[in-house]
């Protein structure tokens, strides 16, 4: 599992995926949480602007992400 450190939280979903270069863009991240591809703490989450908090996992395309905050 991969841990992805961020400076301040929430981030949104979509923008996660694209900043991890799970997806090429930001309408692909879209189009990828819309059709229930992506996982967050086990349950498909299809809210593209879902607030991702510390502690959350990310799961797409057989990657998952631990979303940590920096101090």
């Amino acid at each position: 599992m991969k841990e992805v450190t961020i400076s301040k939280e929430p981030i949104e979903l979509n923008k996660l995926l694209k900043f991890e270069a799970l997806v090429a863009s930001g309408g692909e991240a879209n189009q990828v949480i819309v059709e229930g591809l992506v996982r967050v703490n086990g349950e498909v989450e299809t809210r593209k602007r879902k607030k991702i908090v510390s502690g959350d996992i990310v799961e797409f395309n057989d990657e998952k992400i631990c979303i940590q905050l920096s101090e």
